[in-house]
């Protein structure tokens, strides 16, 4: 349980790190301000793990400069139009920031960036009381004008100012409510909430960069489907992903279906519970949770009601990987995320024709083949895509699937499955042709790469004399 006397003694001990030490002599000693501001406090007074330290102060970048280079090993200077100074000092990285009072003008995408002069405006303009807080150094002295300690207690997410105009200076920060509601298992408050849905539409004036970002940032979190149901409910995936609310599909009286939304949901949540079990410690899979946030997305647009009350999604896995590359590239996700997404979601259903009747093992090697370096993601995410309640059918899946892997396992053992190539490579097909490169060695290579996912390795002597008989019949056929 939260309780301020612990609070106040672990910030007391942050205060007196190396690097904090070192920073707020120096700021002191030239006669600036400087506070620990936003997550740091906040994650010290919870108790949780501090990964950044965050300054502000009175100094202007200049000043910040010339004060961190003497005790620095390191620094840049590449935010320095927004007031932010970056630095390495006594082995950690730090930002410091002058005191800041940005806004949006309503039309443009980024803030216009305007300096302050004292740290309760700068806490005022920030985010949510539970991050305006600040912990003056040297000192140290907690700085809460805003009852951010209260809100913690609370578990509450409420902005410092009107949330209406909290919202107006940075409408980003509605996604961060989210973010934050996942990340510290917090409520928002009403008020907060309420101003959420009347201004979700201001969200169109934030690059998609940085919306991109957010939705990296909550993905990363532990329980991410929180903040997911909080912008479908208030309309805010609407204006960047709005395949996620497009999967509440209405129910037909007569058509019974699965709940695609809670379906999706509820594949995310198995999903990390796999990759944390699979990788513990790991970083965030993105990639992963993203496939499988997605992977139903093709639903809406492929749904047909059948006769006698059944319901098909014909071809919904080719649908929705095109549907991901192009939200994918509109949000500026980079080319190898948005690639592995979709092919992800494009296979998702491969495996269900297994748990049908055992493949061969030409079959195994093709699903190897075709999943490439998404092999290990491919196996969590089909694995979390069962979500039936039907416990036999639910046991009979997972022991499919047990089946694969093992099978996958003990084939790439005997045969290096995962190199994955013909016994032949081009500059061996074309000596054994007497061809030179061009698309006949591609239509080669192909035709051994085939004996090889059939029939395994068969050596290369008998590779030769099944290509030769080949092209043999393939030059008989053209004439």
């Amino acid at each position: 349980m939260l309780t301020l006397a612990d609070g106040l003694a672990r910030m007391a001990a942050l205060a007196a790190s190396p690097t904090v030490a070192a920073l707020a002599e120096a700021f002191e000693r030239a006669g600036f301000e400087l506070a620990i501001v936003g997550g740091p406090v906040r994650d010290a007074l919870l108790d949780r793990p501090i990964h950044d330290l965050d300054f502000t102060t009175n100094a202007r970048p200049d000043d910040i400069l010339r004060v961190v280079e003497p005790i620095a090993t390191a620094t840049w200077d590449i935010g320095r139009a927004f007031g932010t100074i970056g630095a390495k000092v006594a082995a950690e990285q730090v930002e410091i920031t002058t005191y800041r009072a940005d806004s949006y003008d309503g039309v443009t995408r980024k803030p216009t960036v305007a300096f302050g002069d004292s740290l309760d405006d700068d806490l005022a303009r920030r985010d949510f009381t539970v991050n305006a807080m600040a912990l003056r150094v040297p000192g140290p002295a907690l700085v809460d004008p805003n009852g951010g300690v209260e809100d913690l207690i609370a578990g509450v997410l409420r902005t410092p100012s009107d949330p209406d105009v909290s919202f107006g200076d940075d409408p980003l920060r509605m996604l961060r409510a989210a973010r934050f509601a996942s990340q510290l298992d917090f409520e928002v408050d009403p008020a907060t909430l309420d101003a959420m849905v009347r201004l979700r539409d201001t969200l169109t004036i934030v690059s998609p960069e940085r919306v991109q970002g957010e939705i990296v940032r909550l993905l990363q979190t532990g329980t991410p489907g929180r903040g997911i149901r909080m912008l479908v409910d208030s309309g805010l995936m609407e204006s960047f992903l709005p395949e996620v609310p497009a999967l509440r599909l209405e129910v037909d009286e007569h058509h019974h279906h699965k709940d695609v939304y809670e379906h999706s949901l509820t594949v995310l949540h198995q999903a990390i519970a796999l990759e944390n079990l699979r990788h513990p410690g790991a970083t965030p899979d993105v990639t992963l949770r993203l496939a499988a946030l997605l992977h139903d997305i093709g639903k809406p647009a492929t749904r047909k009601l059948e006769p006698g009350g059944g319901v098909s999604f014909h071809h919904h896995d080719v649908t929705g990987a095109r549907l991901a590359r192009k939200r994918l590239k509109a949000l500026r996700f980079d080319s190898a995320t948005t690639d592995a997404v979709c092919q992800l979601i494009e296979q998702h259903l491969r495996f269900f024709g297994y748990a049908e009747g055992a493949w061969t093992d030409a079959a195994v090697r093709r699903y190897v083949r075709d999943a490439g370096d998404e092999l290990e993601r491919l196996h969590i995410l089909t694995r979390a895509d069962v979500t039936t309640r039907n416990r036999r059918k639910a046991a009979r899946l997972a022991a499919a699937y047990d089946d694969i892997e093992r099978r996958i396992a003990g084939l790439a053992e005997q045969e290096q499955l995962d190199a994955m190539r013909p016994e032949l490579d081009g500059n061996r097909i074309q000596e054994v042709l007497g061809i030179r490169p061009g698309r006949a060695v591609g239509e080669a290579y192909r035709f051994l790469l085939d004996i090889r996912l059939d029939e395994g390795i068969i050596g290369p002597d008998a590779a030769e004399a099944r290509l030769r008989h080949w092209w043999a019949a393939r030059e008989h056929s053209a004439t």
